[in-house]
């Protein structure tokens, strides 16, 4: 079973605590990514801190499916880790501060790589909204291309603050970028829409890459996308009850 501990680690360059529902829904989102295909052994999610917005909450560097909330640390805008036991999180940590930083809307993030995306990201076909579900992608989805910003020879991670500015401008305004050959990042305004968005976003790509197959592709235009993705925002709660449920079930 998931423990829940809501006394997150700290030390003298921490802010107040974090709330107790916050650090929860936290944890059983890294178990419903994993439930749901979007993460596995890796990948991340984090959500900026409720009582300091120049702070985030992110697991230290370990599998998504284990995380509790005693695994739960404090990170700032400049990526530093801020913890008492010294623990470490992500190297790609710089994803989400860089975010945080450039986007005061966003109050989540989630990086992935979720594996009907990546095609995407390495061809010449881009992904776009197929069904009312994923009208939060909008017109098109941006691909991030790491080489325009390190080089030929990288690893392709996001392992500093100049290649997180780098993928944030790439993101934009929108609510999901590609990364080339290494996943994407998702962005919203709370734990409940950006894991709506990541495991819609991963729907949408296997529907796109099987309706390619059959013919051409009537997609949403951008007003479907925009008023869909707004029907949609005000549900959220109830995929997220029974994405909840069957992960705290298989986690007992």
């Amino acid at each position: 079973m998931m423990r829940v501990n809501h006394t997150p680690p700290g030390d003298n360059t921490m802010t107040a605590p974090a709330s107790p529902a916050l650090i929860d829904d936290l944890v059983v989102a890294n178990h419903i990514l994993v439930n749901e295909g979007v993460l596995d052994g890796f990948g991340h999610i984090s959500v900026r801190h409720d009582q300091d917005p120049s702070r985030f909450l992110i697991a230290r560097s370990m599998a998504p499916g284990l995380v509790t909330a005693e695994d739960i640390l404090q990170c700032d805008l400049d990526g530093q880790v801020h913890d008492a036991q010294g623990r470490r999180t992500y190297v790609e940590r710089f994803i989400h501060s860089e975010i945080y930083r450039a986007r005061p809307d966003v109050h989540a993030v989630i990086h992935s790589h979720s594996p009907a995306v990546i095609p995407f990201g390495v061809t010449g076909a881009r992904l776009r909204p197929i069904c009312h579900m994923s009208g939060f992608l909008g017109a098109q989805v941006p691909v991030f291309e790491i080489r325009h910003a390190a080089g030929e020879s990288s690893d392709l991670l996001i392992r500093n603050q100049a290649l997180g500015r780098a993928l944030v401008e790439s993101l934009g305004q929108a609510s999901v970028a590609l990364m080339r050959g290494h996943g994407n990042v998702v962005v919203g305004r709370s734990i409940q829409q950006v894991v709506f968005r990541a495991i819609y976003t991963e729907s949408n790509a296997r529907l796109q890459s099987e309706a390619m197959r059959m013919g051409d592709i009537n997609f949403l235009t951008p007003e479907e996308a925009q008023a869909t993705s707004n029907m949609n925002d005000e549900h959220l709660d109830r995929p997220w009850q029974v994405w909840k449920r069957q992960a705290l079930q298989r986690s007992a």
